[in-house]
This record gives C-alpha cells, structure tokens and sequence, in this order.
C-alpha cells in the first residue's frame, strides 16, 4: 500500500487531481470486492475500469514450471475477470467503460512468452464477450495493446536491447502514447467504440516474433 500512496501523492502533486489508493490482489475476489467497495463509499460512482494487473518473465515453454504458468494466468486473466465481475453492478449503473490492457504478444506466437500470451489472448477474448454481452446496457468493453514503452519496468526486464529497428516507426513507445489512447477509450470521442483491440505499438507487432533471438533447447 505504501507504493501506492506515494504514487498518489506524486499524481496529486503533478495533476492537481483527486487520487484515492486501495490495495488489493486481484486474484483475491473478496480483496478485490473490498476495494471496490471502499471506492464505492469514497466517489458514490464508477465509471471507467481500467486492468492493468500483470506478471511476466522469459522462459520457454519446456523450462516453465505448472505454478509459474498457473501463477500468470491468475494475475493477468483471472484478475481481469476478477476485477471486472466486481465492477459490474457499478458499471452497469454507470453504463461505464471497460479498458483493458493485452499485450500484441500472442499475435505472432511470441517465443518465450507462451505463459503471457496465453492469458493475454484469453484476456481478448473476455473483452470482446463483454462488448456482446453488455453493450445492451450501455457498457463499453475494448483493449489496449502495447508495444515496447521505453523507460518502463516490462521493458528492463523483458527486452533492455530492444532494437528501434524492429519498430517501423522508427522509435520505442513513450508511456504518454499508451495515456493518449487509453483517454480515447475511456472518452466521448469513443461513445460509439467497443470490441476493439486498439494495438499502440508503431508497428512493432508487424515484425517477427524472434525479439530475443531464435529459443536454443
């Protein structure tokens, strides 16, 4: 929790804006339901979900134990369902907005990452049920794909020599790309968008799949 009043403090301090923490382990459905609840009592309202929660790592698919898989599936796509069953009845109050964030690694089967891909595909396809699902109650359900985001934690653990090269627009992803798109979103400029995989990545996912070289045994 202590991270998370600091960032909301450092987002107080640069935005002049309201921020309220609560910590919760999104694979907990009765930690989650806690801090909706405690979100609820605060603003009285919710009207954009944002799943973030993510783990990931480099490993091939023969060195990667059951838990580790299992431990990845768990945060990214059973927290998504987690989070956003919790959300739901607020939401649907709301006729609020779903955005959730995938990652383009399943589109071109990215080695090294079968656990990630895995989840982010499942995470896909829960977006666009919810779009079927409840788009007759008002609520809009999409995804943001990135690509590699310079300076971001993901990126020093996952790729730190990522080539600019492999990116046809010619440079790594700013954090600033993945907030402009994911106001778009969450925004009336999207009122009539919903089942959309929005890929912000200048290309990068156009590429071969091989970022880390070719897997040895």
């Amino acid at each position: 929790f202590s991270k998370l009043e600091a960032a909301a403090k450092e987002m107080r301090a640069s935005t002049g804006g309201e921020f309220f923490a609560v910590a919760a382990d999104v694979r907990d459905p009765k930690q989650v339901q806690a801090a909706v609840d405690a979100h609820i009592a605060h603003y009285g309202r919710l009207d954009i979900l944002v799943n973030g929660a993510a783990g990931n790592f480099l490993s091939l698919s023969q060195h990667l134990s059951f838990n580790a898989f299992r431990s990845v599936i768990e945060i990214d796509l059973i927290g998504t369902f987690n989070t956003t069953k919790c959300c739901f009845p607020h939401l649907k109050a709301s006729k609020g907005s779903i955005i959730n964030v995938s990652a383009t690694l399943p589109y071109n089967g990215q080695v090294f990452q079968s656990h990630a891909c895995a989840a982010k595909a499942g995470v896909d396809a829960l977006s666009l049920v919810w779009a079927n699902e409840w788009g007759p109650l008002g609520i809009r359900s999409n995804c943001i794909a990135p690509g590699p985001i310079a300076n971001t934690v993901g990126m020093s653990k996952l790729a730190p020599d990522a080539e600019v090269v492999r990116v046809p627009i010619g440079r790594l992803g700013e954090v600033r790309d993945i907030e402009h798109a994911t106001l778009y979103l969450a925004s009336e400029a999207a009122a009539y968008v919903t089942g959309q995989v929005l890929i912000v990545d200048g290309g990068n996912w156009l590429q071969p799949g091989l970022e880390n070289g070719y897997p040895q045994a």
